[in-house]
């Protein structure tokens, strides 16, 4: 089964609300129109009535039954501001003027529990995106770091169909501190968790193999590693792996002195810095064929996610229905 197929079959059976800040965007709402009728989600536009109207007019969809807030006129609008303004510690005029903002609102949505996530960024940079999350909803307990993940969907990888793998981090951290790396690699163990149908196998990658090389950048993959174990010690997580020795067993045997659940196994793939891992994500989609679907950002307290700013519908909808099967997940496994 194709894994799209099983996360949209999951958000299906849950059949959360999701807020889409960015109403005024016709791809945003054939999207919700797209969530709405095919049992997806309960999407919730953000906008004023006639950016909608007008965005509706170009998707040439009716948005009539679809729940639409205008937060500079929401009736909610004072209880939110009251609520951002206790959590920040800031006066309620100033809590006010944020809250009007979409990205703002909507993130205060999610806090509230009116809405399980967010989906943005089609006209909005991830940074301000990632901002309105963490001033809103905040992070995860335990981590300091907010980090993105591809989950990369490879056609075929040594005779199992549809493999899935998680990439991180190839949107967000430019050059992860070794503490930052760590947070990254347990942020993405406990997101392929949530997705894989398989026992997440983390490897965190470098030019080097177990020491085959000699170099700062070395040094702190290594340093992460420890860190990473000191605070998830039952996890399977090693390194530090070229990628050929974390995903093909074959070369593990070769190159990975000592005993390792991981070498030759990994299906979660943490890169030093952003320069890796994106092109390592570009390149599997472009040469190898692989399926790209995300960035989801992860390590806030409640999910929430970033879109491509050239995002198609599909994109969104495919978004929506990953974000809302991890959040089941995650139910499940509290």
């Amino acid at each position: 089964m194709d894994p799209l197929e099983r996360f949209v079959e999951a958000a299906r059976r849950r059949r959360a609300r999701v807020v889409l800040p960015e109403g005024g965007d016709a791809r945003v709402v054939a999207a919700a129109r797209r969530l709405k009728d095919q049992g997806i989600a309960e999407p919730i536009l953000l906008g004023s009535a006639e950016a909608v109207d007008q965005a509706c007019r170009a998707a040439q969809v009716s948005a009539s039954d679809l729940v639409r807030i205008d937060p500079a006129t929401s009736a909610d609008l004072g209880a939110h501001a009251a609520a951002y303004a206790a959590r920040r510690e800031v006066k309620e005029s100033l809590a006010r003027r944020m809250v009007t903002k979409p990205l703002f609102y909507g993130g205060m949505l999610v806090a509230s529990g009116a809405a399980e996530t967010m989906v943005a960024g089609v006209a909005h940079a991830t940074a301000s995106v990632i901002q309105a999350g963490a001033l809103t909803i905040g992070l995860q307990a335990g981590l300091e770091t907010v980090s993105s993940f591809f989950l990369m969907v490879l056609p075929e990888f040594r005779g199992e169909q549809h493999k899935c793998f998680v990439f991180a981090d190839c949107a967000v951290a430019v050059a992860p501190t070794a503490q930052q790396l760590a947070d990254i690699a347990l942020a993405s163990l406990a997101s392929a968790g949530r997705l894989l149908t398989e026992t997440p196998r983390v490897a965190l990658l470098s030019f080097s193999t177990r020491g085959s090389a000699a170099h700062e950048h070395v040094d702190r993959v290594t340093q992460a590693l420890a860190l990473a174990r000191q605070r998830a010690p039952e996890a399977l997580l090693d390194g530090e792996f070229q990628l050929d020795a974390a995903i093909v067993p074959q070369v593990a045997a070769k190159k990975v002195r000592g005993e390792s659940a991981v070498a030759g196994q990994a299906n979660v793939l943490v890169f030093p810095d952003l320069n890796a891992g994106n092109i390592a994500y570009k390149l599997a989609q472009y040469l190898g064929g692989a399926r790209a679907i995300g960035p989801f950002l992860q390590g806030f307290a409640k999910p929430i996610s970033d879109l491509s700013r050239g995002a198609s519908i599909e994109d969104i909808v495919a978004t929506t229905a990953v974000v809302l099967a991890m959040g089941g997940a995650a139910q499940e496994a509290a």
